[in-house]
């Protein structure tokens, strides 16, 4: 907004003064403190690239995450902050940003030693980055090579395009010291962090100026109403995450009005939660939209991509090759097949909703109209309707 001229000058307000919308919007994110010389995307004096893909919950990130995954020139995380939230539990997600930041910082340069601060010091690679299915840990020379044919690519090699079955993986892959996957992360040209926990943008500002790490973010986004279907369905696996998130609320919050803020939080139950949550997350990305919205502030020039889920998987090839391209891998003729046989399945439906599998694109995409109450609509509208309108999602009561 601040680009689009909702600036106060001497002379009055050059338009109408707008809702405040953002009230913790820093304006001196957008200011030039000389460091323009120190975010070049080209200039790097190491050729790692390092991407975050900064997402939240049911938004299709664990689809977008085995894209990367797939790609035999990356090493990717999956959820590594996931650790760092059940230790810390129950703080709220506002106050967990910095810790966040700085342990992606740490696992940007392949130091994985920061986990043992929440997860304990006997980890192995066997309860790490989403093991079962991560192709790195799923493959040689990890691996021992599968005695049986089968279509998962557990324990083959590192550059076959395809799904690991994670009961292969766990059956041909035995656990190895942090000090063996840390070696092989510093082999890879790209290393690709996939987590949902992050709210603002702003928080990796350090990161991203920083020219030892080359680091780029990919923000993806999703219509809030399918985001809302997604979590309804699986709402006991996220009460704990949508927890934290609500918390976030009470910051600052005088006495009186935290009482009443943690007795709706109490007697809200898991709708409540979910409900509430996603307010606050819809609130973070309308500050992520207007942080990059027009002339991008120097930290992040050049570093940012929006991608929709939508998008993503209705046209997959022409996304892939725009997250290829940003990121400066090279195509690869498999992984355009693996993108679109992973979005034209016959149905929707998961049993195991956290686990990627084949879906139809079409029907991922509108589930929500056939699911969701006019009232529940309504509320996620009336909720996310600002960041909506920013992302080209069109309203229903407009």
């Amino acid at each position: 907004m601040l680009h689009e001229g909702w600036r106060d000058y001497e002379g009055g307000w050059n338009r109408s003064p707008p809702r405040r919308l953002c009230p913790s919007l820093d304006q001196s994110l957008w200011e030039d403190d000389g460091e323009e010389g120190t975010e070049q995307g080209a200039v790097s004096p190491i050729p790692r690239t390092h991407v975050y893909l900064h997402a939240t919950w049911r938004s299709g990130s664990s689809f977008l995450g085995e894209l990367f995954n797939q790609h035999p020139g990356v090493f990717y995380l999956y959820e590594p902050a996931w650790h760092m939230w059940q230790s810390l539990y129950p703080g709220d997600a506002e106050s967990l940003q910095g810790a966040l930041r700085d342990l992606l910082g740490s696992l940007f340069r392949c130091d994985f030693s920061a986990l043992r601060l929440y997860a304990g010091d006997n980890l192995t690679s066997a309860g790490l980055f989403g093991w079962r299915s991560n192709k790195v840990i799923c493959s040689a020379p990890f691996c021992s090579p599968s005695a049986k044919n089968s279509s998962s690519t557990a324990g083959g090699r590192r550059d076959k395009v395809g799904l690991v079955e994670p009961k292969d993986c766990q059956q041909h892959c035995p656990a190895r010291p942090l000090r063996d996957l840390e070696a092989e992360c510093r082999r890879y040209p790209v290393v690709v962090i996939k987590d949902v926990r992050l709210l603002d943008l702003a928080s990796l500002r350090p990161l991203l100026r920083d020219p030892g790490l080359n680091l780029r973010v990919v923000q993806l986004f999703r219509d809030p109403r399918a985001v809302h279907n997604s979590r309804l369905r699986s709402k006991r696996s996220l009460l704990r995450e949508s927890l934290q998130v609500l918390r976030s609320r009470l910051r600052g919050v005088d006495p009186a009005g935290r009482a009443l803020q943690q007795q709706q939080l109490h007697r809200g139950g898991a709708d409540f939660l979910l409900s509430g949550s996603l307010e606050v997350i819809c609130q973070a990305w309308l500050r992520d939209l207007l942080l990059v919205r027009g002339h991008s502030p120097p930290w992040l020039r050049h570093r940012y991509l929006k991608i929709r889920y939508e998008d993503l998987v209705l046209s997959p090839h022409k996304e892939l090759r725009r997250l290829l391209h940003f990121t400066g891998l090279p195509a690869m003729a498999e992984l355009e097949d693996f993108v679109l046989n992973m979005t034209r399945a016959a149905g929707y439906s998961s049993d195991r909703p956290f686990l990627v599998s084949a879906r139809n694109a079409r029907e991922a995409v509108s589930a929500w109209r056939e699911r969701l109450s006019r009232e529940q609509v309504r509320r996620v509208e009336e909720a996310c309707g600002d960041a909506m309108q920013v992302l080209s999602y069109q309203l229903q009561g407009g």
